[in-house]
């Protein structure tokens, strides 16, 4: 959008006044088809009615056509016997469901989109559940197709939070944490942002069939950030996602000057979280003596999504004594990180997997007296400060092939940011 304003701004002056321009007056009398003869041709079309909703977790077959305001007995019962067409209530909720009827309100077709469960962090296909009559029969089939990106900007100022701004700015909670993952080295979230801090971020929103998907729980589906700036305390922060051929095809955030926003290993596998007990001695809550910690404990809510830190392999997925249900992953240089206490765990023994996805969620199994993780990171098989390790872990680097295209790309980054943060109504930008 902003493109195309800058694009309009620059040609409309080169266009004549339009009241210089020939004028010319047309009069012709149109004579209406006989009203009977609309009445016959409209009775013969046979009309079609178009109905959306979400599939929710309490639906059968009849309280989801009843809901579409569908009658058709016959299409219930398929739903509920055929194995392809019972998959549209199977599993998660929130299926998108778009059901074509006749003016009888017997169903002619059912769609059904949903995400895709690819156990990596950004999703890049949508399954399609389709449900039609053709020749008197019902048929069903289920066909995964590719996820279709469209770029979307948003922008804000913070009042009270930042995920209050950025619910008023309607830019999705993931987009939001993902600004928060950006920018975690430079700013503090929860110490340091201030009251008249604002942002601007260009994201992807995936679309399937040009149609809007879901998460079970309502959230928008969407990509990854693209760029985004920050001003916190008037000091403003930029990055930008840029795929270095250098790192095997994947990408990673720089600033506008070249400075990587990424290392090796994040700094906490929980987005949001708070340090109930740090690395070192401390008084055991449970065996009641002083005791060497071994890691660095995190308080959240039972069903927090717990992330990978760092890419690597998981060596380990299920139940180990005092920690309950654990995950452990192995990177490399004989470095290895521990999630224990899960509630639940969403990856398997032996899955590759990138930094930033999840394995499971916060709980309280094993040896725990409340719903926290204990994370922990080794080097060598003995044990290391976790947070000492992330910060001193490498950064990626722009290979120097790929330094010049990086400056193009970062300065086209500068001007698309520049002009997203005018029509936020800011008229600044620094680096």
């Amino acid at each position: 959008m902003a493109g195309f304003a800058a694009t309009a701004f620059g040609i409309a002056p080169l266009v004549g006044d339009p009241s210089d321009l020939p004028q010319h007056l047309v009069s012709e009398t149109v004579q209406p088809a006989n009203i009977d003869t609309q009445l016959e041709l409209l009775a013969e079309h046979e009309l079609s009615l178009y109905r959306s909703d979400l599939t929710r977790r309490s639906d059968t077959a009849d309280s989801l056509l009843r809901r579409l305001n569908a009658d058709d007995a016959e299409f219930a019962q398929f739903l509920r016997r055929d194995p392809t067409a019972r998959k549209l209530l199977d599993g998660r909720p929130g299926k998108m469901v778009q059901l074509r009827t006749g003016s009888q309100g017997r169903v002619e077709e059912l769609i059904a989109r949903y995400p895709t469960d690819s156990g990596q962090q950004f999703n890049t296909r949508f399954t399609r559940l389709v449900v039609s009559r053709s020749g008197g029969m019902l048929h069903a089939r289920a066909e995964t197709a590719a996820l279709e990106s469209q770029v979307r900007l948003g922008s804000g100022t913070v009042n009270s939070s930042l995920f209050a701004a950025t619910d008023s700015a309607h830019i999705p909670d993931a987009i939001a944490s993902q600004m928060v993952e950006m920018f975690s080295t430079e700013i503090d979230f929860h110490r340091e942002l201030r009251k008249g801090d604002s942002f601007t971020v260009l994201y992807e929103s995936l679309t399937a069939d040009g149609e809007p998907i879901t998460w079970a729980n309502g959230g928008e589906m969407t990509g990854r950030v693209l760029a985004a700036e920050f001003v916190n305390n008037g000091r403003a922060h930029s990055a930008v996602w840029f795929a270095d051929p250098s790192f095997g095809g994947k990408g990673a955030y720089f600033g506008l000057d070249g400075q990587s926003k990424r290392h090796a290993f994040l700094g906490s596998p929980l987005a949001f979280s708070r340090v109930t007990s740090s690395f070192g001695m401390r008084m055991h809550p449970i065996m009641q003596t002083w005791r060497q910690h071994q890691g660095v404990d995190y308080g959240a809510p039972s069903g927090t999504p717990v992330r990978s830190v760092g890419e690597g392999f998981v060596e380990l997925a299920g139940w180990q004594n005092g920690y309950g249900n654990v995950v452990q992953i192995k990177h490399s240089n004989d470095r290895m990180t521990i999630y224990a206490h899960l509630s639940r765990i969403d990856v398997k023994k032996g899955q590759r997997i990138d930094q930033g996805v999840q394995l499971g969620a916060v709980g309280a199994t094993g040896w725990a007296t409340g719903p926290h993780l204990h994370f922990e990171f080794k080097v060598k098989g003995q044990q290391q400060n976790p947070l000492a390790m992330a910060q001193a872990s490498e950064a990626l680097v722009i290979s120097p092939a790929a330094k010049a295209q990086f400056t193009r790309f970062a300065e086209q980054t500068r001007s698309q940011l520049q002009v997203a943060a005018s029509m936020a109504g800011r008229t600044s930008f620094s680096e």
